[in-house]
């Protein structure tokens, strides 16, 4: 009763606030009003302080009961439980109404809110369902435990659901991405020129159309800063620009075993010294006095900057770099954009060449436009030289394939731009090349049989000519080139060979007439070998070498010009590297017959392939150096092979361990367990053995160059029908790039391709 006329009156004052706001006014009451309204005053005064009272004990009681069950609960959840009902219990006696407590709590609320106030409509207490809950949970805790289980399952289930939609989601996407890449390159294959299902022409004419923008240059040179500086007799000096820059070449080469030869520091020192100025030339006398520490500390301190440099600076180079091979990589030949390969000009520097190379140390002259001989279709645009400078000159010869060309100073011989391997031009001439190579196979035999009658001629030149024709056909020898003495390392071939080169033994290991071959092929490489020979060609070989000192001809009626038209009127195209190729490809192709068998696995049919290919690069004597990193790799994965086999070991027990389950239970998931660890085991076996197939393979062929005939001697058909027809992927036999120069050979090509 005393909270309801609380409520009347304060219900009365706001009515009183709102008519006084509005002007409204009651007029003012009268004396007997007065004393009946203060009569009522007086009675709801003393009504609510009564009812006050009451309130009060009500509520000094509930909080002694809240603090005895606070005080002393028999666990946490009983105090959870008196806090919560001594909260359920305060609405239930306000349900009409509401307490003074609230009303006050709701005003405070309304004063902290903009737009409300005491005379707002009262809020609704906001549910809580958490509490709910608990309550439910406290007077039921079975209830509670399984709606807690219920929600957590609930929860799971859901999580469940999201992470296998977000995984179908990544497949689509995937899937999606794939396809994309799918149809790109379908697209990417539809738009390249198929050149070869194009009309053969004999007339010569490489090109209709051909435009480019000329070589690129090479920057002009940076100055040193001051603070790196040339020493000469331990006194720091300057020098002048061009003198300095031939410095730099040197100290780039310090730590090369280059600088140590003598030729290569005689040469140096001799070209050096043409372009230093007149002053330097009288203070710098000698080599050993010069000191280029400084200046190749620089230097190596500059690469290891560039090589530190942030992921973003590098991305700049790099585009700056495409902004360049964008410019000048390209051309337009026939209406088709076509790659470049070599389409900067050398930079100047010092000739190091192979082996013991008399010309090592000499300057390479930087090149400039006025060097440059430009060709191009005549209806094209010619490229535009660097400012200030014009080009040597223009031509437009659409037989011969080059861009443009100029001659180096140090063995007078001429430099191209060509285009690219992957180029129509190139691919062109590799495909010609591997048909006149075919052609060989339809006339070996005659030719064979001629040049064994000849070993009988009566002529000196013809004997000589069968022995070295027969050299070139079962070795794989090159011609070799007439050369000025002199003018470049001693190497030889097979026509230029002299007596010095070879050893006759009419017996050796148990062979019989044996020839022991010991001279420096191309690049310098040593050609090693004890071949057993023929008896007739024997003999001849002891004719020839009488009365002749170790310096002179073995060949002295033969050269390469002679040879090589010998051969021309044998067969049209022929030469003595048709022969090379010929041997080669025909060495490959029997030997991948010989050693592929149809049921080994990816990694065993590869190892027979590069053992075939390994049979062409002895042939050929495409040896290297063993790679400094050989051991270390070979450790790297001797340790793999090792962490394999106990993965094997540990995989054979949990095997065993498996079967003996599934003998005990004999139940559905014991029988899948077996057949998860036999998949693995079978995983590990094959893993094991492309490890041990990728080892026997690197021992193989450390020293052994196989790209080289592979690139240049044997036709890609034969590769590519071999995988077509034993499964291997074409991936694993050549990288993009080699896809790329042989795009000709994977179109043409089917399993059965016979070179």
């Amino acid at each position: 009763v005393g909270e309801d006329e609380i409520q009347r009156e304060r219900g009365e004052a706001r009515m009183k606030e709102r008519d006084r706001a509005e002007g409204k006014a009651k007029p003012a009451r009268t004396g007997e009003e007065e004393n009946k309204m203060s009569s009522k005053d007086t009675e709801r005064e003393q009504t609510k302080v009564k009812a006050n009272k009451a309130g009060k004990n009500q509520k000094e009681k509930r909080q002694e009961k809240r603090e005895e069950k606070v005080k002393d609960p028999k666990n946490k959840r009983e105090k959870r439980e008196g806090e919560r009902n001594s909260e359920e219990e305060r609405p239930k006696e306000n349900q009409r109404t509401k307490g003074e407590k609230e009303i006050k709590e709701e005003r405070e609320e309304g004063d902290g809110q903009e737009g409300e106030g005491w005379g707002s409509e009262p809020k609704q207490a906001k549910k809580k369902p958490k509490e709910r809950k608990a309550k439910d949970e406290t007077k039921h805790p079975e209830k509670g435990r399984k709606s807690k289980e219920k929600s957590k399952e609930v929860a799971n289930e859901g999580g469940a659901k999201k992470r296998k939609s977000k995984e179908e989601d990544d497949k689509k996407k995937s899937k999606k991405l794939k396809e994309e890449a799918e149809e790109n390159k379908k697209k990417e294959e539809d738009s390249k020129w198929k050149w070869w299902e194009e009309e053969k022409t004999d007339d010569g004419v490489k090109w209709k159309q051909l435009e480019h923008n000329g070589p690129y240059f090479a920057p002009p040179y940076e100055p040193l800063p001051d603070d790196v500086r040339f020493y000469y007799d331990g006194k720091p000096m300057k020098l002048s620009m061009a003198t300095e820059e031939i410095a730099t070449f040197y100290a780039k080469m310090l730590d090369h075993e280059y600088t140590t030869k003598e030729i290569f520091q005689t040469n140096f020192f001799h070209d050096w010294r043409k372009e230093m100025t007149s002053e330097e030339r009288k203070k710098i006398k000698h080599l050993e006095k010069c000191d280029f520490k400084e200046i190749h500390k620089y230097f190596v301190d500059r690469n290891e900057a560039r090589k530190a440099l942030p992921k973003e600076e590098k991305q700049k180079l790099k585009e700056e770099a495409d902004k360049i091979q964008e410019e000048f990589g390209y051309c337009n030949l026939d209406g088709h954009r076509e790659k470049i390969g070599n389409f900067k000009t050398e930079p100047p520097g010092l000739f190091r060449g192979r082996g013991d190379h008399p010309k090592m140390g000499m300057l390479k002259k930087r090149i400039m436009p006025e060097d440059v001989i430009i060709n191009c279709s005549k209806d094209c645009k010619i490229p535009e030289p660097p400012l200030g400078h014009k080009w040597k000159e223009v031509r437009c010869d659409n037989t011969v394939t080059w861009l443009a060309s100029w001659t180096e100073n140090i063995q007078n011989s001429i430099k191209y731009i060509m285009l690219n391997p992957s180029s129509k031009l190139k691919g062109e001439k590799d495909w010609q090349k591997y048909e006149v190579a075919r052609r060989l196979k339809g006339v070996v035999d005659k030719i064979r049989s001629q040049y064994r009658a000849d070993w009988k001629s009566r002529e000196m030149k013809k004997r000589q000519r069968s022995v070295a024709l027969y050299f070139i056909d079962k070795l794989a020898l090159r011609a070799g080139n007439e050369k000025e003495e002199g003018e470049t390392a001693d190497t030889v071939g097979c026509c230029s060979l002299r007596v010095e080169h070879i050893k006759l033994h009419s017996e050796l290991d148990g062979q019989e007439h044996v020839v022991e071959f010991d001279f420096l092929g191309k690049d310098s490489i040593r050609y090693y070998n004890k071949v057993p020979v023929e008896k007739p060609v024997f003999k001849n070989l002891q004719l020839f070498m009488e009365n002749k000192d170790p310096g002179d001809d073995l060949f002295d009626r033969l050269n390469t010009t002679v040879l090589n038209k010998h051969l021309q009127d044998l067969m049209d195209g022929l030469s003595a590297k048709v022969f090379r190729t010929y041997n080669a490809s025909i060495t490959l192709q029997e030997q991948l017959k010989a050693l592929t068998n149809a049921d080994d696995n990816v990694a065993a049919k590869l190892l027979s392939y590069n053992r075939a290919n390994r049979a062409v690069a002895i042939l050929c004597n495409h040896q290297r150096a063993t790679p400094k990193t050989f051991e270390k790799s070979m450790q790297n994965l001797q340790a793999k092979i090792d962490a394999k086999k106990e993965q094997l070991e540990e995989a054979q027990v949990e095997l065993k361990r498996a079967k003996a389950d599934l003998k005990a239970k004999k139940d559905v998931k014991s029988k899948a367990a077996v057949e998860k660890k036999k998949k693995l085991l079978e995983k590990l076996e094959e893993q094991l053995l492309k490890l041990n197939v990728q080892a026997t393979d690197k021992e193989e062929n450390k020293q052994i160059a196989l790209g080289t005939s592979k690139l240049n001697y044997l036709d890609p058909r034969i590769s590519v029908a071999w995988c077509k027809k034993f499964g291997v992927p074409i991936e694993k036999i050549y990288n993009k790039t080699q896809r790329e120069k042989f795009a000709w050979a994977i179109d043409m090509a089917d399993e059965n391709f016979e070179f």
